[in-house]
C-alpha cells in the first residue's frame, strides 16, 4: 500500500511539472542567432542540402563523437555483462524450435535490399532525410533478421569489433584532418564541396556518414549478438 501510494506521489509529481511547463510554453516566432546563422549559412558554408546533416557532422561534431562514443560504451557493457552471466551459469543448452519456411525465405530475399537501403541511407544523408546513424539502425536490423530465422546461428566477435573500431578510427581521423586542414574538428572541406543536390558533393560528410553508419550498425549489431547468445543458456 506504501508503494502504491508513494508511486502515485511521483505520478502526481511529474505530472505537476509537465503540466507546468506546457502551461508557461511559448513558441518563438523568429529563430535565435544560431539557428539563423544555421539557416543561411549552412548550404553555402557546407554545401549539403540536408541542413539537419550538416549540422550535425560539421558545427557540432563533437556532440556526435560523443554519441557514437556513448553507443560503443552501451555496446561494450552489453557484452561484458552478458558474457559474465553466460560463465555463472552452467544450464543444459535449450533446444529452439526451426525457424518457419516463410521467415527463412523472407530472409533471403530481404536481407540484400536491408542492406542495400541502409548503405544508401548514410550515402545519401547530405542530400536526404537520413544519415549514418539511421543508416546504422537499418543494417542492424538485417543482423536481428538473420537472428530470428537461424537463433543458434553465432557470429564473430572479432570481425564487429573491427568494423566498429577501424570505423571509429576512421572517424577521429578525418575530424583531426579537419583541423589540419581546414577550419576546425570534421569540417567537410578537407574535400571539395563539389556542384550542391549531386551525390559527390558536401565535400567529406558522405564520407563521414559512410564510417558512421558502419560503426553505429556494428554496435547494434554487437548487442543483438550479445543478447542472443544468451540462447544458449
Amino acid at each position: 500500500m506504501i508503494k502504491r501510494f508513494t508511486l502515485m506521489l511521483l505520478l502526481a509529481g511529474l505530472g505537476a511539472i509537465f503540466a507546468g511547463l506546457i502551461q508557461n510554453y511559448v513558441a518563438d516566432e523568429e529563430l535565435n542567432l544560431t539557428a539563423a546563422y544555421y539557416a543561411a549559412h549552412t548550404a553555402e558554408d557546407i554545401g549539403a542540402a540536408n541542413i539537419v546533416t550538416a549540422i550535425i557532422v560539421t558545427y557540432r561534431g563533437l556532440d556526435t563523437l560523443g554519441e557514437v562514443t556513448v553507443l560503443f560504451l552501451t555496446a561494450a557493457i552489453i557484452g561484458l555483462v552478458l558474457s559474465q552471466g553466460n560463465r555463472q551459469q552452467q544450464q543444459p543448452q535449450r533446444k529452439l524450435p526451426p525457424a518457419g519456411e516463410l521467415l527463412v525465405t523472407g530472409t533471403r530475399l530481404l536481407l540484400p535490399l536491408i542492406l542495400l537501403f541502409g548503405a544508401y541511407v548514410f550515402t545519401h544523408g547530405h542530400l536526404t532525410p537520413g544519415g549514418g546513424f539511421q543508416g546504422g539502425a537499418i543494417i542492424a536490423s538485417a543482423m536481428l533478421l538473420l537472428l530470428l530465422s537461424n537463433p543458434m546461428k553465432r557470429f564473430s566477435h572479432r570481425l564487429i569489433t573491427v568494423v566498429e573500431s577501424a570505423s571509429g578510427l576512421a572517424f577521429v581521423i578525418i575530424g583531426l584532418l579537419g583541423i589540419a586542414w581546414a577550419g576546425g574538428f570534421l569540417d567537410n572541406r578537407i574535400l571539395p564541396i563539389g556542384t550542391f543536390g549531386e551525390l559527390f558533393s558536401a565535400g567529406a560528410i558522405p564520407i563521414i556518414y559512410a564510417f558512421v553508419g558502419l560503426k553505429v550498425g556494428a554496435e547494434f549489431s554487437s548487442m543483438l549478438v550479445s543478447l542472443s547468445e544468451t540462447e544458449d543458456l
